[in-house]
């Protein structure tokens, strides 16, 4: 599953968009300097994220949407089309065909 696959299945789990849930993480007071577990616990108790789609979500909260290049043009499962999430929602994304 790629990286931007998560942060989908994140917003049909939650009804949030990312960058909807960093709003709501900020609020918290979770930022750049909060490690991931207190994140999680916020997000599987509120949500009931599972930790690999929690872990999606604390990149963003605490390093933004840009990711490594690794995978990006990749063809395996964990390929992600470019190094910047789109985090506004996956019905706007304008990578998303259709």
């Amino acid at each position: 599953m790629s990286f931007q696959a998560y942060l989908d299945a994140v917003e049909t789990k939650t009804g949030h968009t990312p960058r909807e849930l960093i709003t709501l993480a900020e609020e918290r007071g979770f930022d750049a300097s909060t490690k991931a577990g207190p994140i999680l616990e916020w997000l599987k108790t509120d949500y009931g994220l599972g930790r690999g789609h929690g872990m999606a979500m604390v990149h963003v909260i605490t390093k933004g949407p840009q990711i490594s290049t690794k995978h990006v043009g990749s063809s395996g499962s964990h390929a992600d089309a470019t190094d910047t999430l789109w985090i506004d929602g996956k019905s706007t994304n304008p990578a998303t065909p259709g």
